[in-house]
């Protein structure tokens, strides 16, 4: 590991001193017509050069990201890629150079393929929706191919098909393409299974498609040269992707052109001379037939504003804090930095100044020190912070602090909890065992060995010391996959283990009250509970009393009670000892208390000292707010409405104030009056993105290796991969490159639910508004037609005249004219009142109609419903209402309802049932849903004798159905008709779906806008191996073919149907 580390520093340091060396991660080439220059991307900028290398020329320099650059046929203009107005639209530019012309306006990305054969327009891949008669399911995940003039105006649709990488023939009468089936993430590799791409062609005058590539595994990038030679990137060589030849007229032999081994070859274009383009680990190739690849040397010689320091604020990224055990300071973490706050003024100490992660706070009871977990050096260690010069009592003022390890093993630490008496400290190793480390003899002892408890996400343990430091509770699995119980461990690591409850639903948050006499925890045992096992439940708090007389004095009434305290504060004075406190293990479930009154979604919570209220963060409404329940009394109400995050809460040591954290900020709250006061953090901090960049990926590279599903990691050889992906950091810039250079890392181990993220925000983007209209894109007239009105949008009024056929003429005044993308007139313009002036051709008849449209993606809920209507009349028609139709749209407890209402309502009385899981891209609902198909009948009912319909079980179905599937079901949606079938509840339907029925943990790193995936739980079916790779075979298979789905045919639909018509005859 620390010679990875070496390798990632001497990069980034031979880069920055060498900056003339040649550059690395050069994406998208696109060689010229003629075969002479070389247009790429680097670092969010596109360049040319000479086709033999050299130093690369600026075509673009700005602050946005600009890619995929393509040639027109005569060499003169290049379309290109930008998310300037923060989203990616097409572009289009001389070739040598000036300023671009903006084509696209509308705010779902633009992808530039290729110009048609006279040069005049671009064409370009959009997810926009499908046409009105387009019976495929209403997922933006395809792109629709259209055609937009060089010098701008309205987007033309030509195909609906989902095609990527698109090209045309030198006649301009064919366009070849890979297709898109799933949502498989684009730069996995070495999968083999249905949802991998293949080539087609597209005929356009016929309107017809051709497969050209039948191999299981990757065929993508088509391009074609002379005589309809196909060129084309595929995997079936079996190593890695490379470059193949084949023929569009001739169904002869395919031919492997180049042969590397340990990297994909990516990004292939074509020149008029045959001379092929391409790049392969992170550089450009050149390759002629007969000859070996030609790599090109590219020197770019740039000013190196990527590699400034930025600096942002601290306050609104706070994403946990710890109180001083005095009050008067806050510890917090903000994007991965160790701050401290003092309470009462804006002065603020950065503790921590690396671009590696902290996390995991805890004070000394003395408030002198402070220890975290820190990430360096490759592995997760704990460190102690503490003030150096004597005299100096505040770490937010202190003038030099010295940081030390505390524990740095070779093992993972993590979550440091100092002893009440401060001597020891707990804390997690390798995420699965529990420790304790005693601070004078510096040796750890067990507390929870390994194999009790499987971490699923870091710090996802909850562990807390009782008061005398003597017992630790802490969430135990006992070994299980699903529940957890309060554990009551001796914190000596010798004894028994109590555990004090014990319950099916679980404990969680356990914590003991400040005299250690009553043990909290959450259950949902009383609350409402998701129809789906695994959705949402609501919880309360309750305690167990581990001391009889705390009992007795809980149940007194609260007059009872605060005549008790007056007493005692009275006799106060005159006790001048204390007796030692020993819990009471015994009968503990005849002492156990519902302390909330109200189930519902609890996050963190805390009990006054006399356990007199109860503060706890509750989402009943939007957000979480702070509530104050009197557990004596039941009396609840909200202390403070916040409306924001479950964050954490910590009560003063006088009982008067609680600090809260909340949407990444913390905030005061006086526990009398409600009254919020924000904690003032006004300080910045120096924000590295290079370093911060690298240690993201050192840290995805050891996260993923040591919490993958497969300790083996697919036999990869991890370390190598690692290496060579880390010499690309220094070559870029942004987070777009970041997060492909964390796929092609990811995509090597050829596992489902891999590969980075980005989720770029533009607040000041352009936003595109929808009117709640489909629209006829074929259409060249003026104005915009109408096609269909989406039934709940905002044209779908009583009152309003537009319906199929009918022209919008002018958008706010604004004429909507061929030569402009009418997206430009609904910018940004949702929630307002937008004037239609609209023409009826059939009638002669033009009016006004003011409309108010929503955000465009509220459009998806409704193209959904309409979806699934126009499948449910299908299967109404055609089996004359005796089959029932579901569709499932997620493995979660909102779909599970959806289906329970539709199947137990409006079809209870069918006499079969198609199940459609098509495009469902997964959660947690197989046991569920293959529970609720698997009734069968074994009690009837006769009131009066007279036999009625139904019978048990009456919450499942009972008669027969089948399951639609396509290559577009992903992970849960995988393991739900792997086991329908495993069970033999009915048949499969469709089209294969790739194994990927293995649970993942999606991290968001310190970079918020930046996650990625580990596939961390593998689920084992009959054949006593992994699911993951294990491909699900329908029992009929029906594949959709392009042409039929967009006339309206659903083949796959209409073979369900007849399976289930004939087993119900």
């Amino acid at each position: 590991m620390k010679k990875l580390l070496l390798a990632i520093s001497a990069c980034c340091m031979v880069f920055a001193a060498h900056a003339q060396e040649d550059a690395l991660w050069l994406r998208y080439p696109a060689i010229s017509p003629d075969g002479k220059t070389i247009a790429f991307g680097y670092k969010g900028d596109i360049y040319k050069v000479d086709v033999n290398g050299g130093i690369a020329v600026p075509l673009t320099i700005h602050e946005a990201h600009d890619m995929m650059p393509v040639w027109s046929h005569d060499g003169k203009q290049i379309a290109f890629a930008s998310d300037r107005s923060g989203n990616f639209d097409v572009y289009v530019m001389p070739a040598i150079g000036g300023a671009p012309v903006r084509l696209t306006y509308n705010s779902t990305a633009d992808y530039p393929y290729d110009f048609t054969p006279d040069n005049k327009q671009v064409l370009f891949g959009s997810p926009r929706n499908a046409p009105a008669s387009d019976i495929r399911f209403s997922t933006r995940l395809f792109n629709n191919l259209y055609t937009v003039p060089v010098s701008g105006g309205r987007a033309i649709l030509l195909s609906s098909a989902g095609a990527d990488n698109a090209h045309y023939s030198a006649k301009g009468d064919q366009i070849v393409f890979q297709d898109r089936k799933g949502y498989e993430d684009p730069l996995r590799k070495h999968h083999t299974s249905g949802v991998t791409r293949d080539i087609w062609v597209y005929d356009i005058k016929n309107k017809s498609y051709q497969q050209l590539s039948t191999y299981e595994g990757e065929d993508r990038e088509p391009v074609l040269g002379p005589n309809d030679q196909l060129y084309y990137l595929s995997e079936k060589g079996g190593i890695s992707q490379n470059l193949f030849k084949a023929s569009l007229t001739s169904k002869g032999e395919m031919k492997q052109l180049t042969h590397f081994d340990k990297h994909p070859v990516r990004h292939l274009s074509i020149a008029n001379n045959n001379t092929l383009c391409f790049s392969y680990n992170g550089e450009i190739y050149t390759y002629q037939e007969g000859k070996e690849p030609k790599k090109i040397a590219i020197q770019v010689l740039n000013d190196g504003r990527a590699a400034v320091i930025k600096h942002l604020p601290v306050n609104g990224n706070v994403t946990q804090f710890r109180m001083s055990p005095d009050g008067k300071q806050m510890a917090f973490i903000a994007r991965g930095e160790v701050f401290v706050s003092s309470v009462e003024n804006n002065m603020t100490r950065r503790i921590t100044n690396t671009p590696t992660q902290e996390r995991g706070l805890s004070w000394s009871p003395d408030g002198k020190t402070l220890v975290y977990a820190a990430e360096r050096n490759g592995n997760w260690d704990l460190y102690k912070a503490s003030m150096v010069k004597p005299g100096e009592n505040y770490f937010f003022n202190a003038t030099l602090v010295n940081e030390e390890p505390l524990i740095a093993t070779a093992a993972a630490e993590f979550q440091p909890v100092f002893s009440p008496d401060g001597k020891e400290l707990a804390y997690v190793e390798d995420r699965n065992i529990l420790k304790v480390y005693n601070l004078a003899s510096k040796k750890s002892r067990i507390i929870l060995p390994k194999g009790r408890n499987h971490s699923y996400s870091d710090e996802d343990w909850d562990f807390a010391w009782s008061p005398d430091g003597k017992y630790i509770v802490t969430e135990d699995q006992q070994g299980y996959f699903d529940v957890s119980n309060a554990a009551i461990l001796p914190a000596d690591g010798n004894g028994k283990t109590i555990y004090p409850v014990m319950s099916g639903f679980g404990e969680e948050s356990s914590k003991f009250s400040i005299d250690g006499k009553m043990l909290l925890y959450l259950s949902n045992a009383a609350g409402r509970r998701s129809l789906a096992k695994q959705g949402s439940k609501e919880k309360d708090i309750y305690a167990v009393f581990l001391d009889q007389a705390a009992y007795d004095r809980f149940k007194l009434s609260k007059d009872a009670f605060n005549l008790l305290k007056d007493d005692t504060a009275a006799t106060k004075k005159d006790t001048s000892s204390k007796t030692s406190f020993k819990p009471d293990f015994e009968d503990l479930e005849n002492r156990k208390v519902r302390l909330t009154i109200n189930s519902a979604s609890i996050g963190d919570y805390v009990l006054s000292k006399d356990a007199a209220k109860l503060y706890y963060m509750a989402s009943f409404e939007k957000g979480y707010d702070l509530w104050v329940t009197e557990p004596r009394t039941g009396e609840t109400k909200i202390l403070a409405k916040l409306g924001g995050s479950s964050g954490d809460i910590v009560l003063s040591k006088d009982g008067n104030t609680l600090f809260v954290s909340n949407k990444g900020s913390v905030v005061k709250v006086e526990t009398g009056s409600g009254k919020v006061t924000p904690v003032s953090i006004s300080t910045e901090f120096n924000w590295n993105p290079a370093a911060e960049r690298a240690y993201i990926y050192e840290h995805a590279w050891k996260e993923v290796k040591d919490k993958f599903y497969d300790p083996k990691l697919h036999n990869v050889d991890w370390e190598m991969y690692a290496k060579n992906y880390a010499r690309f950091l220094p070559h870029i810039s942004d987070n777009y490159d970041f997060q492909e250079i964390l796929s092609e890392l990811l995509g090597e181990l050829n596992a489902s639910h891999t590969g980075g993220r980005y989720y770029a925000s533009s607040p000041e983007g352009d936003a595109t508004a929808s009117l709640g209209l489909l629209y006829d894109e074929t259409f060249t007239g003026n104005g915009l037609k109408v096609d269909e009105v989406l039934t709940g949008g905002p044209s779908d009024k009583a009152k309003s005249k537009i319906r199929k056929g009918v022209i919008i003429e002018k958008i706010d005044g604004e004429t909507v004219s061929p030569d402009i993308d009418w997206a430009m007139l609904l910018n940004r313009k949702t929630g307002d009142n937008v004037l239609l002036s609209l023409y009826d051709p059939v009638a002669q008849q033009r009016w006004d109609e003011t409309v108010i449209p929503f955000a465009a993606g509220e459009e998806g809920p409704l193209m959904y419903k309409r979806w699934v209507k126009r499948m449910q009349t299908m299967v109404d028609k055609l089996s004359d209402g005796k089959v029932g139709y579901v569709h499932v749209e997620s493995m979660n407890d909102a779909s599970y309802r959806s289906v329970y209402d539709v199947v137990m309502g409006r079809n209870r009385g069918k006499k079969a049932l198609i199940v459609d899981t098509r495009f469902n891209g997964g959660g947690w609902l197989h046991n569920d849903l293959n529970t609720f198909l698997s009734g069968k009948e074994y009690l009837h009912f006769a009131p009066q004798m007279e036999m009625v319909e139904g019978a048990e079980p009456a919450d499942r179905w009972t008669r027969p159905s089948c399951v639609i599937m396509s290559e577009g079901n992903y992970s849960d949606a995988f393991i739900f008709p792997y086991i329908y079938k495993q069970n033999g509840l009915g048949k499969l339907i469709g089209m294969p779906v790739a194994g990927t029925g293995t649970a993942v943990w999606w991290e968001r790193q310190i970079d918020q806008s930046i996650i990625f995936g580990i596939p961390m739980i593998a689920t084992i079916g009959k054949e006593g191996r992994p699911t993951e790779n294990l491909q699900v075979e329908p029992d009929i298979r029906v594949p959709l073919r392009y042409e039929e789905e967009m006339s309206g045919k659903d083949a796959q639909l209409e073979a369900a149907l007849k399976e289930m018509l004939q087993e119900i005859k």
